[in-house]
């Protein structure tokens, strides 16, 4: 299997924007090579098989949602309060759909997923992990709330980001707006996590 990690990111890359505007019957190992602009056969030299392309897709939207660790410590800097929970949501809204078509591409392959266990198993693995991170992180942050509440959180902002990147209801209500009220009313009621040490 080809090892060269600059190009099998380059080559995620351009199945991620196959898969957003193609949906999942235009992803092929051909059509990524053709968007990467890369011989043809070069995507499954990396990707064998169209599960492990769809695989990597998966593991390639999280790797471009990483957060930039000199916002987290801005962020972290703060004392924990339900208006930090609201910016790090802020935060969270604004990496998704600065480019869009990466977030697109994650509902194509939740879809997908739901289609095929296989990449089902697979993909269920990173989100469950995305998740037990993002609960993990509120409570070693300190921040109002707990695992259900983290939950909560997470249903809103994909429904929020599904309305955000596809056909929208357009209610007309700003963004912000709407992110704070999703914190404030599912997290501002529940009490900061005990046993967390403040400096």
């Amino acid at each position: 299997m080809a090892r060269n990690p600059q190009r099998r990111a380059l080559l995620a890359d351009a199945g991620l924007r196959v898969l957003a505007a193609a949906g999942a019957r235009g992803l092929t190992h051909r059509a990524v090579d053709a968007e990467a602009g890369v011989p043809t056969g070069t995507a499954s030299n990396y990707f064998p098989t169209r599960e492990a392309l769809l695989g990597a897709l998966g593991e390639r939207v999280f790797e471009r949602y990483a957060p930039d660790e000199a916002v987290l410590a801005r962020l972290a800097a703060r004392d924990p309060s339900i208006d930090l929970t609201t910016d790090y949501v802020r935060y969270i809204v604004e990496r998704t759909t600065r480019e869009p078509y990466v977030t697109r591409a994650l509902i194509e392959l939740r879809l997908e997923a739901a289609r095929h266990p296989e990449l089902g198993r697979g993909l269920a693995e990173v989100l469950r992990r995305g998740y037990a991170d993002d609960v993990a992180f509120h409570a070693a942050a300190g921040l109002p709330g707990g695992a259900f509440e983290i939950a909560l959180l997470h249903y809103a902002v994909d429904g929020l980001l599904l309305d955000l990147l596809t056909t929208s209801i357009d209610a007309g209500f700003d963004v912000d707006e709407v992110v704070s009220a999703l914190v404030s009313r599912l997290v501002g009621g529940a009490a900061p996590r005990p046993g967390v040490a403040r400096d």
